[in-house]
């Protein structure tokens, strides 16, 4: 059970900074909430965030995990869900040449609200937080949820401490001029995430058609 949940809490763990580097609105915010608000908008943005995930965290454990975890419909959303891995991967890769931390002038304004409402609000609107959860994070959580609440709590931990530290390290280097993280750097870290993310469709898949052959094989 314990190396379970350890190998549960590293591969969250990748899973989520590879999907929190890749460009978006709340990198956005918080570039730009950085240079006004100090160092820790990032970590309070994340906050945000967080507690709109845990809603779908908390509707897997409610019970509406249990609809999904049938063989077909847990097949069909890994599949899903490695697909979704292999064309994130293919867009890091292609578009690492243009990947920069630097905004071009005027694309956002420091908003008046407070971080944690604004990283809730700006993920709430962000399709892509939705597919991403509804393909990649539900078919983690179910294979996280063979071992119990705790398994899927791990999940969810390491997911957040994930985001957690890639919004951190970009608040820290905007407030003290971009030192920590340069856009060479960078563009190395989505390299070799969206290898990664290929390893984990793969996994993705093998689980998919093992359930379901398992099942009706």
């Amino acid at each position: 059970m314990g190396s379970a949940l350890a190998t549960i809490a590293a591969s969250s763990f990748m899973l989520g900074f590879s999907g929190a580097c890749m460009p978006g609105p709340l990198l956005t915010v918080t570039v730009v909430e950085s240079t006004r608000r100090g160092p820790w908008a990032g970590p309070l943005l994340v906050a945000g965030h967080a507690l709109l995930e845990v809603l779908v965290v908390l509707l897997v454990l409610a019970g509406f995990g249990e609809l999904l975890a049938g063989a077909t419909v847990f097949t069909v959303v890994a599949l899903v869900g490695a697909l979704m891995l292999v064309w994130m991967s293919f867009g890091m890769l292609r578009g690492l040449s243009n990947l920069s931390l630097q905004l071009p002038g005027g694309e956002a304004q420091p908003t008046t609200l407070h971080p944690l409402a604004s990283g809730a609000l700006v993920s709430l609107a962000n399709p892509y937080f939705t597919l991403w959860w509804a393909t990649v994070g539900v078919t983690y959580l179910l294979v996280a949820g063979e071992f119990g609440s705790a398994g899927i709590v791990t999940f969810y931990l390491f997911h957040v401490l994930a985001d957690l530290a890639w919004y951190a390290l970009i608040s820290f280097s905007c407030h003290y001029g971009r030192t920590l993280l340069t856009d060479r750097h960078y563009r190395a870290l989505v390299a070799c995430c969206a290898l990664f993310l290929v390893g984990f469709a793969g996994y993705f898949a093998y689980a998919g058609i093992s359930r379901y052959l398992s099942v009706w094989g």
